[in-house]
């Protein structure tokens, strides 16, 4: 009887022992949700690719001087630390993890690169437990609550996807080319029409539903403080801004603008000009225009410290600047130095 119980007794154990590690297993997989309100990135740094997010303290970004792998630092560009060895775009933060497009790379593109496959990968803050979501190549990628928004395109047709950050839903919500870059805590999303109009509209994430905001003629809206910042594509791209409380459109500069960003109470922005072409900035009412750089530039990204940017066609140098104060451009030389470190070892 006494072996027969302690047969029973082992045999109990085992199994106990089998439950608890089939519920540590499910629980190490599951996805936990993101917190209320959060918002991947700014609109700004959507637009513009994506190459850094700023979440929780972080900055994470793409290092070009890496092959454009993925990095971690301090705002201050102190800490700098090597995440993910594969070229990165459309960087999202919320939550515990990370999201971001990974482009197709060989072992033959330069510092840092590995052989990897295209596509939307969710992962720790950390880098770590990466999984693929989607192969699709995209654009403007944007986390709204426990939701990822993007742009993806086939042979056939463009398609605008909502994609469930546990890869347990995915829908095309248009066959068309939105952005939906200007997302707001609210659960609210921004964004111009793009086949019949270009309309402001408000996507509403909880509802599900869509209502025209301003019949006006826009691209790139992004939110701050009441206004909507945007190009005006009937007034060949000049930046502007339209006051959702008073329904007032100020035009804040007559330059054609190819690509803009917001920071440190300042719009940042590249003038397309065959003789004068410059990356300029000036206040939120367009006053007080500065020429930030001479030449052409894009890729104006921001964080709570610094803007950075690159020559048009030429990741590297990449240059910054404080994003108030005085102008005072210099390369990124930090991220330069660590990638130098890395391909040291």
């Amino acid at each position: 009887m006494k072996k027969r119980a302690k047969t029973i007794i082992v045999i109990i154990s085992l199994l106990l022992l089998f439950a608890l590690l089939i519920v540590i297993s499910v629980l190490s997989k599951r996805i936990a949700p993101i917190p209320e309100g959060t918002v991947g990135n700014t609109a700004g740094n959507v637009n513009n690719g994506g190459y850094f997010c700023e979440y929780d303290g972080v900055v994470y970004f793409s290092n070009p001087y890496d092959g454009g792998s993925l990095y971690s630092m301090s705002p201050d560009e102190t800490n700098l630390k090597k995440l993910i060895s594969a070229k990165v775009s459309n960087i999202n933060a919320g939550g515990r993890y990370l999201f971001y497009y990974q482009a197709e790379t060989s072992g033959s593109g330069g510092l840092g690169y590995v052989l990897s496959s295209r596509g939307l990968y969710r992962s720790s803050l950390k880098g770590k437990k990466i999984a693929c979501l989607s192969r699709d190549f995209l654009f403007n990628l944007q986390l709204s609550g426990n939701y990822l928004y993007y742009l993806s395109s086939d042979d056939k047709s463009p398609a605008f996807f909502k994609h469930a950050i546990d890869d347990s839903e995915r829908e095309i919500l248009a066959k068309t080319g939105w952005n939906f870059a200007c997302a707001l805590p609210d659960g609210s999303i921004y964004y111009n029409g793009t086949e019949t109009n270009h309309y402001l509209y408000r996507y509403d994430t909880r509802t599900g539903s869509s209502s025209v905001v301003w019949e006006g003629n826009l691209c790139y809206p992004v939110y701050d403080n009441g206004y909507i910042y945007y190009l005006d594509a009937s007034s060949d791209y000049a930046l502007c801004r339209y006051s959702l409380n008073d329904d007032v459109v100020e035009i804040l500069t007559h330059d054609r603008v190819d690509c803009f960003n917001l920071a440190g109470g300042y719009l940042y922005y590249q003038k397309n000009s065959v003789t004068e072409p410059a990356l300029k900035r000036m206040t939120l009412d367009g006053k007080n225009v500065e020429i930030v750089a001479e030449g052409n530039y894009t890729h104006i990204n921001v964080t709570s410290r610094y803007v950075y940017f690159s020559a048009f066609e030429n990741e590297v140098p990449l240059y910054r600047t404080p994003v108030s104060g005085p102008v005072q451009v210099s390369a990124f030389q930090a991220a330069a130095d660590a990638a130098a470190r890395q391909a040291a070892k």
